[in-house]
C-alpha cells in the first residue's frame, strides 16, 4: 500500500486578504487549526480583525497578525506583502479573499463603483500576486483567488462585477502559466455559502437554493475545506477553478 501524505502547514505562512469577517475569517482559521501562520489583512473590521488575531494568538502565541490597508490605494499590495515578510520571514499561500459586491444597474453605472468593483475583485489580486510572487516562488507557494460562480453566469443587475470576477478567473489561469513551476495558482467559486450582508428576499432565497443539484446552501466550513484540500492534498494541481455550489453550475 503506498500512504497518501498530505503537505504539511506547520509553520507556513498564509496572508489571506479580507480576512477578518464572513467566509475569509473561517477560512483564516481553517489554516491556523493546521498550523500555520496567518496574517489577516482588513480595511475597514477593526474589532473583528483583533478578536479574531487575538483568539488565534491564544491558541498559538505569535502565530497571527494583522494588517489595514485599502487595496486600491497606490503601493497598498506592495505594504501588505512587506509587512507579512517583516512579521513572519516570508509566504507560502496568497488567499485572495477581499471583494466588494452590489448592483450596478446599467443606466446608473458610476466610474468610482467601476473603480472599486474592478479594483478589489481583479486590480488588487493581480498585484498582490504579483508582489507577493518572490517569496511564494522561493517557497513552492500557492495562489488561491476566490471567484465566484457569476464570473461564468452573469447575476442580472451586476454587470461590473460580474465582469471583475470573470477576469479574475482568467487572471488565475494565465498567472498559473506565468508563475510555474515554482507557483501554483488556484481558484475557488462558491455558491450560495454565505448570503450578502444586504437583505435578500426569502422567496429569491429558495430560487437560488433550488437552482442547485443538492438542494440546499453551503456553508463558509465547505470553502475553507476546498481551500485547505488545495494547499495540503493537491500539489499537482495548479490554473483551475473548483465549484463549490452544491451543482449549482451544473
Amino acid at each position: 500500500m503506498h500512504s497518501i501524505d498530505k503537505i504539511s502547514l506547520q509553520g507556513q505562512v498564509v496572508l489571506i486578504t479580507g480576512g477578518a469577517r464572513r467566509v475569509g475569517a473561517v477560512i483564516a482559521s481553517a489554516f491556523h487549526a493546521a498550523g500555520a501562520h496567518i496574517l489577516i489583512h482588513y480595511r475597514s473590521s477593526a474589532a473583528a480583525a483583533e478578536e479574531l488575531c487575538a483568539t488565534l494568538n491564544k491558541l498559538r502565541p505569535g502565530s497571527a497578525a494583522m494588517y489595514a490597508v485599502n487595496l486600491s490605494e497606490a503601493n497598498a499590495p506592495e505594504k501588505l506583502v512587506a509587512a507579512t515578510l517583516s512579521e513572519f520571514g516570508g509566504i507560502d499561500v496568497l488567499i485572495n479573499n477581499a471583494s466588494s459586491f452590489y448592483a450596478t444597474p446599467v443606466g446608473k453605472i458610476t466610474l468610482a463603483q467601476w473603480d472599486d468593483l474592478i479594483g478589489s475583485n481583479l486590480k488588487a489580486p493581480l498585484f498582490l500576486s504579483q508582489a507577493a510572487a518572490p517569496s511564494l516562488a522561493q517557497r513552492q507557494g500557492l495562489i488561491i483567488n476566490m471567484i465566484d460562480i457569476h464570473a461564468a453566469r452573469p447575476l442580472k443587475g451586476h454587470p461590473v462585477y460580474c465582469a471583475a470576477k470573470a477576469g479574475l478567473a482568467m487572471l488565475t489561469r494565465s498567472l498559473a502559466r506565468e508563475l510555474g513551476p515554482a507557483i501554483r495558482v488556484n481558484g475557488i467559486a462558491p455558491g450560495p455559502v454565505l448570503w450578502p450582508e444586504e437583505p435578500i428576499d426569502a422567496a429569491l432565497k429558495q430560487e437560488i437554493i433550488n437552482k442547485t443539484a443538492l438542494k440546499r446552501h453551503g456553508t463558509p466550513q465547505d470553502i475553507a475545506r476546498t481551500a485547505l484540500f488545495l494547499a495540503q492534498d493537491a500539489p499537482y494541481i495548479t490554473g483551475q477553478i473548483i465549484a463549490v455550489d452544491g451543482g449549482r453550475s451544473i
